[in-house]
């Protein structure tokens, strides 16, 4: 008789990069999610994808302009979790300062963008990671909620 086949737990499809922490280091990581997305099955111009490149523009724009440490670059993770129905946004930095959420001005041009992940996320944090510097986390629903 043969043995029964256990099923091992399959991992959540990833993607991990590191990008020089300048402006073309963010824009490319936010041009190379969007890019993942479709891989995952999230086209351009769907909910999932449009929120989820926001909050990756954001989060690797604020690791660029605040979480900047010259020489080092900073991390993207993304992970798509289908049984939990989210996919996980992870930008890591080795600045040791926490991001604050602010609530800027009608006319301040800046200071908006953990209010936008904040909006679009389902949920987002801060996290301690290997090595000096943090994590900034954020999880984007990739369906509705009941």
């Amino acid at each position: 008789m043969p043995a029964p086949h256990a099923q091992t737990p399959t991992a959540a499809p990833t993607f991990a990069q590191r990008f020089s922490s300048t402006r073309r280091g963010a824009r490319l990581a936010r041009l190379l999610a969007a890019h993942q997305l479709i891989e995952w099955g999230h086209p351009h111009g769907t909910r999932v994808s449009d929120s989820v490149t926001l909050v990756v523009a954001e989060l690797a724009a604020n690791a660029v302009l605040h979480g900047r440490v010259p020489g080092r670059d900073f991390a993207l993770l993304l992970a798509c979790d289908d049984e939990q129905g989210v996919i996980r946004i992870e930008v890591s930095d080795t600045h040791p300062a926490q991001p604050v959420r602010t609530v800027p001005a009608a006319d301040d041009d800046h200071g908006r963008g953990l209010v936008l992940v904040d909006t679009l996320a389902a949920r987002w944090g801060v996290c301690d990671r290997i090595g000096p510097g943090k994590t900034v986390w954020a999880e984007c629903a990739t369906a509705p909620r009941d």
